[in-house]
């Protein structure tokens, strides 16, 4: 019976230290959170993989290499589920990771070319993931950004430089 106990000890433990990054954010966080884990988890196996990573860039019209995909799933040790993506998340919001470079590499996501970003597919990912923008918070936000009206092109430079310390 005492062998039967320690390793209830020790998966306690391990819940305990698991259950930490939970604490770091509030219900409706971890709730979206979860909501776009399973957006991103295609094939529904519990894990976000390179196949999942694919699909997602697939869906917002971006090529990605398997370097790029490959780097990315580095940061979660090539498989990542919903706890790894907590602690991911966690990290950048502690300041571990400069906040600067992630708002980059989230707009970055969206190029189609190197230094655009089309105005209309931004819209639409703005209005249906996550925390839902309305049509007039999209156009007060476009009204700021250096938008080409003729190609419907933002200028995706000018934008990370306006919204991160970086110059341009």
């Amino acid at each position: 019976m005492p062998a039967s106990k320690g390793p209830r000890g020790s998966s306690k433990k391990a819940k305990k230290t698991g259950s930490n990054v939970f604490d770091m954010f509030s219900q409706t966080q971890l709730a979206e959170f979860k909501d776009g884990f399973q957006i991103m988890d295609r094939d529904r196996d519990g894990f976000i993989g390179k196949q999942d990573l694919r699909a997602i860039f697939d869906e917002v019209g971006r090529l990605a290499t398997d370097g790029e995909l490959d780097d990315m799933l580095k940061e979660g040790e090539n498989n990542v589920n919903f706890t790894t993506l907590l602690h991911m998340f966690a990290s950048r919001s502690s300041g571990e990771i400069d906040e600067d470079d992630v708002i980059e590499k989230a707009f970055r996501a969206f190029e189609k070319e190197p230094g655009e970003i089309n105005s209309e597919d931004l819209r639409h990912m703005l209005m249906s993931f996550g925390d839902k923008f309305t049509a007039q918070e999209v156009d007060d936000a476009f009204d700021v950004m250096d938008l080409d009206e003729d190609t419907g092109i933002i200028d995706s430079d000018s934008l990370v430089s306006m919204l991160t310390a970086k110059s341009e």
